[in-house]
């Protein structure tokens, strides 16, 4: 994990907001899911015993996650800045040399990202290399399917 994290003021907002409802209700949730299942007897066969410290297992880690992220976090306005280089919030016109395909991405913070919807993370390869250019450079970066080269075409706010 890195020693920073970017976030929106709303991003931040919403991983506390989620943090809390967790540590508050989906704990109490599992507690009583436990407790139920310890009552059903044999615990070495009760699935449900198992299915529920499964789960309390995964909030758990779910848990410090969240509280890790909001450590490193460096927050940043939602309204962002101007739109002279790439920035948290800009919608990105590239061009892929090699395919001369063009497309738009929006730049976000981690907790916002969705891929399939063209929405990357600052913290994505692609999110980082284009993060700080201005229309007109052009940036190399390792894809998954080997190295790639964009060129910023324009650069907008929603």
């Amino acid at each position: 994990m890195p020693d920073e994290i970017i976030l929106t003021e709303s991003s931040y907002k919403k991983l506390q907001d989620d943090l809390e409802h967790m540590k508050t209700v989906k704990r109490a949730e599992l507690s009583e899911a436990l407790r139920k299942a310890r009552g059903y007897g044999d615990l070495s066969e009760n699935f449900e015993y198992h299915a529920a410290r499964r789960d309390q297992g995964l909030l758990n880690g779910r848990i410090l996650d969240i509280e890790r992220t909001l450590e490193l976090a460096i927050v940043v306005s939602d309204s962002g800045r101007g739109t002279d280089v790439v920035g948290l919030g800009c919608i990105i016109m590239v061009r892929e040399h090699e395919t001369a395909e063009e497309w738009e991405y929006t730049l976000v913070d981690p907790v916002q990202a969705d891929p399939v919807n063209d929405r990357i993370s600052i913290s994505s390869p692609v999110g980082q290399a284009l993060y700080g250019l201005a229309v007109g450079e052009i940036v190399e970066v390792m894809i998954p399917a080997g190295a790639a080269r964009y060129e910023v075409l324009g650069i907008r706010r929603e």
